[in-house]
């Protein structure tokens, strides 16, 4: 146990933070802010808490904040090494435990777990240790620590070991692999990730389906759940700040530059849109989402010219072969569709692939469908954020396998991620609703979609592990 306690009585563990560094020409630090539930969750408990948000320095203006001693209050930033974190992050996280809980891998091929991969585990050991120990020297005795997502898997049971007092939390922001899949781990890893996590008094899903499965891989590999408790918290979007925001006016220009772009219909009127706005994770299924869309039109010619396919599809782990392979491949197949079907004065797919919240928000404003079909994925807070910004209400075309099919689906046109012909005509389905129904399904799904706004969210799993 340690000899002595630090002051925070509230921290939250990531690998991101709520604040970023970067360094100007004339070599001054420039700090951006970050957003998301858990800055929401954390300043909803007020300045007077003793909170501490404990996270990584994940660039080069991050580490220079760090060795400058520039921070700021209530947030600690660790300065692991660059080869370090690249190995947990990129080598491990990204690329071993994201696969197996997303269920991304190509099995004839991989994944292969050689010295390399061993290597890379050192890291990811170092790094959730690097963790740990900050979390020690910083919490007050009793203190509630909680630790975020699959790249700090191993945080509450080394902080167990070195703080034995405090209130330990962990929250999975993915799904869990079922057992069989988990078990593409090595047994010794697979065991290690899963006792690293029962370090915690309560563990947090984002829905039943996830949770019970974590719960089979430690009936399966050991022995049970033991003293962890298991809860269930679907975190929602904030529909204050999303109406608000979505009706500023840099989101009003960018709906000008979109309508001009999705143009007029034949017979005059506004055309019909599909929208989706992604990162271009593997897991978000957009190449078969174009696939599907390019099968409407093949199949159901009464759509040419009167729809578009607004896909807004934003780099992501571009430092990774296989990402930067997969966002050529969206580029390459939403060229293919415009240049079969695409004429004078329609542009079938409308895509884009920078960043811009505020013209993602223009897209949702004008969205009659929002397609979200990943193969997997945690929630997918866009199924929850389009019903609630859409101006005239809006179809969603839901995949099974997202967390938000749960709260979901009864309101949603639900589909096979897989099977792109269902997903045309899921497709036909949502664009043939009439305008009275789609509005009322929106209404339905924008409120369930807000039931658990970030702040609500955070403060529940927080007074749950304080008991």
């Amino acid at each position: 146990m340690a000899s002595s306690f630090g002051a925070a009585q509230v921290l939250v563990a990531s690998n991101r933070g709520p604040v970023s560094y970067e360094v100007g020409e004339d070599g001054s630090l420039h700090a951006k802010r970050g957003g998301g539930g858990l800055v929401s969750g954390l300043s909803a408990i007020g300045p007077d808490a003793g909170a501490l948000w404990v996270c990584s320095a994940l660039g080069d203006g991050d580490r220079e904040a760090v060795r400058r001693g520039v921070g700021e209050d209530g947030v600690r930033m660790l300065d692991v090494p660059a080869d370090v974190h690249a190995d947990a992050y990129n080598g491990i996280a990204n690329s071993v435990l994201w696969f197996v809980h997303h269920m991304l891998y190509q099995t004839p091929l991989e994944p292969v777990f050689d010295a390399e991969f061993r290597r890379q585990w050192a890291s990811y050991e170092a790094y959730n240790r690097a963790f740990a120990e900050a979390l020690a020297e910083e919490a007050a005795e009793g203190a509630a620590a909680m630790v975020q997502d699959y790249h700090l898997t191993l945080v509450p049971g080394m902080l167990r070991e070195l703080r034995p007092d405090l209130r330990i939390s962990h929250f999975s922001h993915t799904p869990w692999a079922p057992v069989d899949y988990f078990r593409l781990l090595p047994d010794d890893i697979a065991e290690q990730v899963l006792r690293g996590m029962l370090g915690a008094d309560r563990l947090g899903f984002l829905t039943r389906r996830w949770a019970d499965a974590f719960t089979a891989c430690c009936d399966a590999l050991t022995g049970g759940l033991g003293a962890t408790e298991i809860g269930v918290h679907g975190l929602g979007g904030d529909a204050d700040f999303l109406r608000k925001r979505s009706h500023e006016a840099d989101v009003d220009e960018r709906m000008a530059v979109l309508r001009e772009e999705i143009g007029t219909a034949p017979e005059g009127g506004a055309r019909r849109t599909i929208v989706r706005v992604d990162r271009t994770e593997l897991s978000k299924n957009i190449v078969r989402g174009l696939l599907a869309y390019r099968e409407l039109l093949a199949r159901r010619p009464e759509w040419r010219e009167r729809v578009v396919h607004v896909a807004f599809a934003y780099p992501s782990r571009q430092d990774l072969a296989v990402y930067r392979d997969y966002t050529a491949e969206v580029r390459r197949v939403a060229e293919a569709v415009n240049e079969e079907f695409g004429t004078a004065g329609w542009t079938p797919v409308v895509l884009n692939l920078e960043d811009d919240f505020a013209r993602s928000l223009a897209a949702y404003r004008l969205a009659d469908v929002a397609l979200v079909n990943p193969v997997r994925d945690g929630m997918n807070l866009v199924a929850k954020e389009v019903p609630v910004v859409s101006d005239a209400g809006c179809a969603l075309v839901l995949s099974r396998e997202a967390g938000a099919y749960e709260e979901l689906g009864e309101d949603a046109v639900v589909v096979n991620p897989y099977d792109v012909t269902g997903t045309a005509e899921a497709l036909h389905e949502a664009l043939g609703l009439p305008a009275g129904e789609r509005a009322e399904r929106s209404k339905r799904l924008a409120a369930a979609g807000t039931a658990l706004p970030p702040a609500r969210w955070f403060l529940d799993q927080l007074e749950a592990l304080r008991g």
